[in-house]
């Protein structure tokens, strides 16, 4: 069975542009980059590329996942956003015209999720702007959900805000995402507006492992008590037999970040 999800939208078409040009007009910190709605780029509006004489950290990808990566650029944080269409990666002249717009003399780095069309154009991007003069990082480890992106985003903000060098303000952020650990459970799969919604679960059915696109997960079960799906996912994490083995002690500093993957309500 197929469905059409529910949408409080406008026109599918302009959802992202309409999104943009809500969060500038909400945040006066922000603005677009000249050549908006074509080259959807969200930057610091106190931040000028020739002037700038911090590490500028530049992150970006599909639509969809608000309020990342726009929602995270300010003081601390990301420099820039650069939005592809909903689920799509951006274009490389996007991501170009980012680089030059905030990157200064102590360079700029990249955080990029670990996903074909990311890692291409952001690839192309940076090696065009190393080829114009400008000092470019590119973070791609293993980061697949937007919670180990963030993280690193976190870190390589403060680092960058401290001053440090490039090459410290990348590995900082290569060490955040190599401490973090992620797993999806869906009740039901995602809607993209204007677009069929499958139906691959059934009542009483929930998804483990899915991705942020609503690629199939690991496995459909019964749904459970939230007690025994937080274990589960934990020992899946935790796990040796994990993509990367995260490994900590108690007592100590662990910090837990549930996302709503653009579905499930905080109330």
């Amino acid at each position: 069975m197929a469905s059409c999800g529910k949408k409080l939208i406008n026109d599918p078409n302009d959802v992202v542009t309409e999104f943009i040009e809500g969060l500038v007009e909400s945040y006066p910190g922000m603005q677009y980059l000249d050549g908006f709605p074509e080259v959807k780029v969200v930057l610091r509006a106190d931040v000028a590329g020739a002037k700038n004489d911090k590490v500028a950290i530049i992150s970006g990808g599909g639509s969809g996942h608000e309020p990342a990566h726009a929602g995270f650029v300010g003081e601390g944080m990301l420099t820039a956003a650069v939005c592809g269409d909903v689920f799509a990666s951006p274009q490389v002249d996007s991501i170009l015209a980012g680089i030059r717009a905030v990157t200064g003399p102590m360079g700029c780095l990249l955080i990029v999720k670990n996903y074909t069309g990311d890692r291409l154009n952001f690839g192309l991007a940076a090696e065009q702007a190393k080829s114009e003069g400008y000092k470019v990082e590119l973070e791609m480890t293993v980061l697949y959900h937007h919670h180990e992106a963030l993280l690193a985003e976190e870190v390589a903000g403060a680092a960058a805000a401290a001053g440090l060098p490039l090459e410290d303000v990348a590995e900082e952020a290569r060490h955040a995402s190599e401490l973090v650990g992620t797993m999806g459970v869906a009740l039901s799969v995602c809607t993209l507006p204007g677009q069929v919604t499958p139906d691959r679960l059934g009542l009483g059915k929930m998804e483990l492992g899915l991705g942020i696109h609503g690629e199939p997960g690991a496995a459909v079960a019964d749904i459970q008590p939230v007690a025994v799906v937080v274990s589960h996912v934990l020992k899946q994490i935790l796990s040796p037999c994990s993509r990367k083995l995260i490994t900590f002690q108690l007592p100590g500093a662990v910090e837990w970040c549930s996302w709503s993957m653009g579905r499930l309500l905080y109330s």
